[in-house]
């Protein structure tokens, strides 16, 4: 990616501004010190994910397991049942014991909440860069 390459696009959904703020944090501004900065696009419910989704331009989406009623699980597999091309997903989930039910989801990753800045760093690099390795 160049300079003039505009930074990949992340769909943040999270119904909670402080779960909001401490992915973006761990992610950080940009994918490396030479790449452009990460355009962010917040979603507050459901809808707005899918509408970003049909809307194409999204790079990945990260997505809280823990909103009410529809979650980041369900609106992740919705996603993959329904938008062909999706792009990568990641779930965030507060209780490591929920790893299991996040796979139903059909997310390349779940990320365990508090988040390690560094792991899901890594994480969002190589998904934005091709599958990550078993």
């Amino acid at each position: 990616m160049t300079d003039t390459e505009p930074g990949p696009r992340i769909v943040l959904f999270s119904d909670d501004v402080d779960v909001r703020e401490e992915v973006r944090l761990a992610v950080g501004p940009r994918l490396d010190a030479d790449s452009p900065d990460i355009r962010w696009a917040e979603a507050a419910t459901p809808e707005m994910v899918i509408a970003e989704a049909r809307g194409g331009d999204v790079d990945l989406f990260v997505l809280d397991a823990e909103v009410g009623k529809l979650g980041g699980m369900g609106v992740a597999r919705q996603l993959k049942d329904e938008i062909d091309d999706c792009a990568p997903v990641v779930v965030v989930i507060a209780r490591p014991t929920d790893a299991w039910l996040a796979s139903w989801s059909n997310a390349e990753y779940v990320a365990v909440r508090p988040l390690d800045p560094m792991v899901v760093h890594d994480a969002v690099v190589q998904l934005l860069d091709g599958p990550i390795a078993a």
